[in-house]
């Protein structure tokens, strides 16, 4: 039986991450916005990123104006 390997880091919010020596991706909880072959490509462009924070859900507001 083979082991997977899991090679993660986080840039700006953002999940920068190698599964078996594959492709390096960028993503978000849930979406994958890039692949890349080095690292550094990946690493770059998740710094080119403007700064993710996952969205938190608000309640709706009971006193709306009218």
């Amino acid at each position: 039986m083979s082991v997977s390997m899991l090679n993660k880091m986080h840039m700006n919010g953002y999940d920068v991450l190698s599964v078996n020596n594959g492709p390096w991706r960028v993503c978000t909880q849930g979406d994958r916005l890039g692949s890349f072959d080095s690292r550094e490509e990946a690493l770059a462009f998740a710094a080119s990123l403007p700064g993710y924070r996952a969205r938190t859900t608000r309640p709706a507001r009971s006193d709306q104006a009218k």
